[in-house]
């Protein structure tokens, strides 16, 4: 029988090979979770940091592959640390769900240089927890531009979806209603989209390194790490209840409401594989932060 940081071969039939491997894999050699990682994240972060350190590169699909790239390099990474996963589609939520543990990774690929202060999601409210599962964010950044079919993975953040935003009680929902133009027989959509600042952005010493960003009450014993930072993030005094539009003067309209966990201090902690990279990770000025995110008319 293998131990639990040995190495085991796919023995699985055909028909249950779709959890442990994704669209571009035939089999799988698969490596079991590490008997010194308390949680599924850390396996995962050195399983990335690990192929950087190789020069694994992100392989284009084809030229208008402009998504899932580097969501296929993040798969192909989990499959390596032993991290069974559903395959439930390009548009499910998050991008990996776990099969053995309450945890899931979104994945989002950057382009770098561009734009780093913030990045859409759309119809999807950045959080920590979905349906009863953690959610981390795998942010990468690659070349911008670049003619070749393989690439590289330039950074790397692994953050905990709290820290993009610690609600989970928001749900959301698209609505739409009929009656609009001059007929009135159009229907009108509210689909939003979400503009959120990226771990990059939050974050001093994060460029050009591989970095973990986890709750500090979150006991990571594993080895492999070394913490080499703290970061805090202080909820806002007030909170957006609504909004309304007016499509005579297409001019939107926020309502805000007090906070009633104003001020609530969430606190993380930032980690490296050891040995690889240098330097501490800080807190950037929000206030800075929020004046790059884009609004008004970008559309």
């Amino acid at each position: 029988m293998a131990t639990r940081s040995g190495i085991i071969e796919n023995d699985y039939p055909a028909s249950d090979r779709g959890l442990l491997a994704g669209p571009h894999h035939e089999t799988c050699r698969v490596s079991i979770l590490t008997t010194f990682s308390s949680s599924p994240c850390t396996d995962a972060f050195v399983a990335f940091c690990e192929a950087m350190k190789q020069a694994i590169l992100i392989k284009r699909v084809s030229r208008s592959d402009k998504e899932f790239h580097f969501q296929n390099w993040v798969g192909d990474r989990l499959i390596e640390s032993g991290l069974q996963y559903d395959s439930a589609g390009r548009n499910s939520y998050p991008d990996y769900t776990l099969v053995r543990h309450p945890e899931g990774f979104e994945v989002k690929g950057l382009k770098w240089p561009g734009r780093e202060a913030d990045y859409d999601s759309n119809s999807r409210v950045p959080t920590g927890e979905h349906n009863g599962r953690t959610v981390y964010y795998v942010f990468g950044r690659y070349p911008a531009v670049t003619d070749e079919p393989e690439y590289p993975v330039v950074d790397l953040v692994v953050c905990h979806g709290d820290f993009l935003n610690a609600d989970h009680s928001y749900i959301h929902k698209n609505k739409s209603f009929r009656g609009f133009g001059s007929y009135g027989d159009l229907l009108v959509r509210d689909r939003k989209m979400y503009v959120a600042p990226t771990p990059f952005a939050l974050a001093s010493g994060t460029t050009g390194q591989a970095t973990l960003v986890v709750p500090a009450g979150l006991q990571l014993s594993d080895d492999r790490l070394e913490q080499v930072g703290e970061l805090l993030r202080v909820e806002a005094d007030r909170v957006v209840v609504s909004y309304s539009f007016d499509l005579r003067t297409n001019e939107l309209k926020p309502e805000f409401a007090p906070n009633p966990s104003a001020g609530r201090e969430h606190r993380f902690a930032a980690f490296r594989l050891k040995g690889m990279g240098s330097g501490t990770v800080k807190m950037n000025d929000i206030r800075k932060i929020s004046q790059q995110i884009v609004i008004g008319d970008e559309e």
